[in-house]
């Protein structure tokens, strides 16, 4: 019971700390979607689920067409992060991601998979940038702590400017061993747990 009320109290006291966060979710398992979605609120973060890609592009879309409505600045990101399953029918999350990027280059990107050295290397060649990636299974806590963590982003910012380096150098992608390697650096950017 004690153990309860202490993280009820830590979970306060968090978010008040703590912005509220706006999250856009395209997560085809229905059950998973609602863990992210509990979590997430509890934090005191503002969820948008979606369950497939283009769902999920579409309401990223008309959220920033809101955004221009209503004169916010360029610098106003839709959304804090955009968590993408790898796979799911319809439009996957690469495709998804693709697109919101061409929309919007500077929107966080995070995907949820258990195909995570395919799911680097996939956004390495087709959307030129590394993204998050948390490995499936994963704690719901996982996923937020990564979340509310934007320290991560600047480091991220670096390891995409090595990847354009690569790139630039090579003439096309990373290959197998500068992949390895690309992983292992983001493992040691992301916090213990998420890859």
């Amino acid at each position: 019971m004690l153990s309860i009320f202490v993280r009820r109290l830590v979970n306060i006291t968090h978010r008040e700390l703590l912005e509220t966060l706006q999250v856009l979710i395209a997560e085809d398992d229905v059950d998973a979607v609602e863990l992210y979605r509990v979590a997430l609120e509890a934090r005191g973060h503002v969820v948008t689920i979606t369950l497939d890609g283009r769902e999920c592009v579409d309401a990223y879309v008309k959220t920033m067409q809101r955004l221009e409505q209503t004169n916010r600045s360029a610098s106003s990101q839709p959304y804090d992060a955009v968590i993408l399953d790898y796979k799911m029918p319809i439009v996957d999350g690469l495709e998804a991601a693709k697109e919101i990027i061409r929309l919007n280059q500077r929107q966080r990107i995070i995907f949820v998979s258990a195909y995570v050295k395919e799911t680097l290397m996939d956004s390495v060649r087709e959307l030129n940038q590394v993204t998050e990636l948390v490995q499936k299974p994963f704690e719901p806590d996982v996923l937020v702590d990564m979340i509310e963590d934007t320290s991560t982003l600047s480091r991220l910012g670096e390891l995409n400017a090595l990847v354009n380096q690569i790139s630039v150098k090579s003439g096309g992608s990373p290959d197998g061993n500068q992949f390895e390697i690309l992983m292992q650096l983001l493992k040691k950017i992301q916090k213990a747990g998420s890859i």
